[in-house]
């Protein structure tokens, strides 16, 4: 099997990742701001990422790469790949097709509000 291109030098970089060597990724609906879910990157899953035009993330549970949408059929694809400020965290923009989160749910933020300012 042929080793993976590395992630461009330049971004790694600037990455700052966890213990782990993880970063968090922010998944946002590119027309509507609508934040979708959060999931994990390593150096090969934001390589794989830039270079393919669909989200990859690393399973922490799992301990694997997986590529939205291959077994679900709700796709991301990539519109634009931001770092914030600190390089800590990832944004990525997507048209997304189906639901983002696993419960079947168009976003994992769905859930309810928490109270605020009582």
């Amino acid at each position: 099997m042929p080793k993976p291109a590395a992630l461009d030098p330049a971004i790694a970089a600037r990455l700052k990742r966890t213990t782990d060597g993880l970063v968090p990724a922010i998944a946002q609906q590119y027309d509507t701001g609508e934040v979708l879910m959060l999931g994990w990157m390593d150096d090969e899953a934001l390589h794989r990422t830039l270079t393919t035009g669909r989200c990859t993330y690393w399973s922490r549970s799992r301990r694997e790469y997986w590529t939205k949408g291959d077994t679900s059929g709700h796709v991301q694809y990539v519109k634009s790949v931001a770092l914030d400020c600190d390089g800590d965290t990832v944004l990525v923009k997507v048209d997304q097709v189906g639901a983002a989160c696993h419960t079947g749910d168009r976003t994992c933020f769905d859930a309810g509000a928490l109270p605020v300012g009582q």
